[in-house]
């Protein structure tokens, strides 16, 4: 078996939006399907056979136990396309073509698609413990006393359920207060924090009213653009938000310097280069490598969000690159504090700078927003499409942090 070459050769996603807003009543399967239809009618794919659809979400109902394959078969998509639901927290995304350029290159298929979706909008109410067993006894119960007695163990306090929350369960921090500490540790200060999250939006308002996404966004829901951005933000502006993670004089990390609940899905359509060729598809750039870490931050020695910190020397090393080889630079926003800190820890051990001036150069999640599962598709094709422009030879570099203390980090090369 000869390894063969896959391709990115397009993209769509939905605009993204702040939770509980314009896709308030919209399920993550909803979103997932329009994203799906968006990419089929772009590349005239409806009816057609897809050898695999890949993609996943972090915020999951028990109906969603098969949520991509329910996707494809609420598309126009052949129902003999198989779905694979992958989950990797806000890695999801990029994983997923990981996931799907591999099986190209092994020759298990030609064609796939890959990204994610989410929903915090829609994100499931779990019940409490006890109204759960009780409702458990409920539903074997066969005779009516045996009925009666479980519900008479319900209690009124059982009735309270149980909010979302993005947290780590085994130091029980929500990612913005174990970020705070990461800002502190590495002495990223509120002003360069507040000039990323003003860059972002700037850059990616100006992407918009340049037509950059015109062929890969779907507008969905009446919504045709971010409704996240602020291009009218400024660092007066930000500056006037109160802080929302950190204690005392450490708290720096605000609002508008991290990144709002979202709600949006993402898709990236890959296929083997000579395959995409023949079809008369668009060749972007091709998957060169990837690379996942993860950190030991439970004991706080090292710090949640980091973890492409340890990844990004691997995957250069392999590859025989050093960080200046790159034309682009994708990392992820969580906060801004994270994209900051990971640059200091690169450089503080030893692996070289990365040009500013590269960094996010379309925007990114502060102002797009962040929908978890569905960053990396947003990424990959706004890469994948810079490289394109750039022309033969560029390479971009991804890098996506994730819960418990993971990293994804990527090679793409027009």
């Amino acid at each position: 078996m000869t390894t063969r070459t896959a391709v990115i050769v397009g993209g769509n996603r939905t605009p993204f939006v702040k939770a509980g807003g314009k896709y308030a009543m919209a399920s993550a399967q909803d979103l997932l399907t329009a994203a799906l239809d968006g990419l089929v009618a772009r590349f005239g794919l409806a009816g057609q056979k897809v050898d695999e659809v890949v993609a996943g979400a972090v915020l999951k109902h028990t109906r969603d136990f098969n949520l991509t394959r329910e996707a494809v078969l609420g598309s126009a998509l052949s129902a003999h396309t198989p779905a694979c639901d992958l989950q990797q927290a806000c890695g999801t995304g990029l994983e997923a073509v990981v996931y799907v350029s591999n099986k190209i290159r092994l020759g298990q298929m030609d064609v796939g698609i890959a990204g994610g979706v989410d929903s915090a909008s829609d994100a499931p109410i779990v019940v409490s413990e006890p109204m759960r067993r009780a409702m458990l006894d409920l539903s074997r119960a066969r005779s009516l006393p045996d009925k009666l007695a479980a519900l008479a163990k319900i209690r009124p306090a059982d009735l309270v359920p149980v909010p979302p929350g993005v947290v780590e369960p085994r130091t029980g921090l929500s990612m913005g207060e174990s970020q705070a500490r990461t800002t502190a540790k590495w002495e990223v200060s509120r002003e360069d924090q507040d000039q990323l999250a003003l860059e972002s939006h700037h850059k990616l308002a100006e992407a918009w009213d340049d037509g950059f996404f015109d062929d890969l966004v779907t507008p969905y829901l009446k919504v045709s653009r971010d409704g996240i951005l602020r291009p009218e933000t400024s660092m007066e502006a930000l500056g006037k938000l109160r802080t929302v993670f950190g204690k005392g004089d450490e708290a720096t990390m605000t609002a508008g310097n991290s990144t709002a609940l979202t709600d949006g899905a993402a898709l990236v359509l890959l296929a083997e280069e000579e395959e995409a060729r023949r079809r008369g598809w668009p060749v972007w750039a091709k998957v060169v490598d990837a690379q996942v870490a993860a950190t030991g931050y439970v004991n706080g020695e090292e710090d949640l969000l980091l973890a492409p910190v340890r990844a990004i020397p691997t995957l250069l090393e392999r590859n025989g690159l050093t960080l200046a080889d790159f034309d682009f630079y994708e990392f992820h926003e969580a906060f801004a504090s994270t994209v900051l800190a990971t640059l200091k820890a690169l450089e503080a051990d030893g692996h070289g700078t990365v040009d500013r001036t590269k960094l996010n150069v379309k925007g990114s999640s502060l102002a797009a927003g962040h929908p978890f599962a569905a960053t990396g598709g947003r990424i990959v094709a706004s890469l994948a499409k810079m490289l394109a422009e750039k022309g033969p030879g560029s390479r971009g570099l991804v890098s996506i942090c994730a819960a418990g203390g993971q990293g994804v980090v990527a090679i793409l090369e027009a």
